[in-house]
C-alpha cells in the first residue's frame, strides 16, 4: 500500500521531516517514490515550518494512497483539503 508520511532528516535535537510518499513495507527514513513537502517544527519566525505541494498530494490521493495520522493533522494545519 502506498502512504504518504513523515521522513526524519536533520540532526541531533534539530528536527526536520520530509513529506513523502513510499511504500508502507518500506522503513521510515528509507526509500521513498516522492518528496512533497516538507516540516521544520524548530522553524523560527523568518522560516517557513509548513510546506506542501498541494497539487501532488492531491493526485497521490486519488491514485490510492492513504495519509499517515501525523501527516493528516499537518495537511488539515496547513488548510489543505484531506480526502
Amino acid at each position: 500500500m502506498v502512504v504518504i508520511r513523515l521522513a526524519r532528516s536533520g540532526s541531533k535535537k534539530r528536527p526536520f521531516f520530509n513529506m513523502v510518499v513510499t511504500d508502507s513495507r518500506n522503513r521510515r527514513d528509507g526509500r521513498f517514490v516522492e518528496r512533497i513537502g516538507f516540516y521544520n517544527p524548530k522553524a523560527a519566525e523568518n522560516e517557513q515550518g509548513l510546506v506542501v505541494n498541494a497539487d501532488r498530494l492531491a493526485y497521490w490521493q486519488g491514485v490510492g494512497a492513504q495519509l499517515s495520522p501525523t501527516a493528516a493533522r499537518l495537511v488539515k494545519q496547513s488548510g489543505q483539503k484531506a480526502a
